[in-house]
């Protein structure tokens, strides 16, 4: 399957569609058994709080995994996703042990056209009113 998002319609600042993605404690559950990840911090509140976390918190590469996702639903092809990077975790995603959870408010723009039709998306993603990713950037490949 090809990209649906055609290089010569996009422009930088062209917005790609952000979403809101909803993390409970039972998604960060089978998130470690996915990734043989099983720290405590992402699940027991209260080893969480003894090292000074508020509360359970999503793993790093769990905010990275949802995040991307707008780009691979905006291109409609997870195959034209080419490079993907985070500078640093700004502030972890706290999940509080409730029917809501978190969620985590994912934006996304063209930052850049590359030769040979790839375009560099800046990603942001913000959780409890924060920043929790900073320097995020992925290249696709665009028809």
């Amino acid at each position: 399957m090809a990209a649906r998002v055609d290089y010569d319609d996009i422009e930088v600042g062209t917005e790609v569609p952000g979403q809101r993605f909803t993390v409970k404690r039972v998604d960060l559950l089978r998130f470690c058994g996915a990734c043989s990840d099983f720290t405590m911090t992402h699940w027991n509140e209260r080893v969480a709080k003894s090292v000074g976390l508020p509360d359970v918190i999503a793993h790093g590469t769990f905010t990275i995994a949802e995040a991307v996702r707008i780009v691979t639903d905006w291109t409609e092809d997870p195959g034209t996703l080419l490079e993907y990077s985070v500078r640093r975790f700004s502030r972890p995603v706290v999940v509080p042990d409730d029917e809501d959870g978190a969620t985590v408010d994912v934006t996304g723009y063209v930052e850049r056209k590359l030769p040979g039709r790839r375009a560099v998306i800046r990603l942001s993603a913000v959780s409890g009113g924060h920043q929790v990713m900073a320097g995020a950037r992925a290249v696709v490949q665009l028809a």
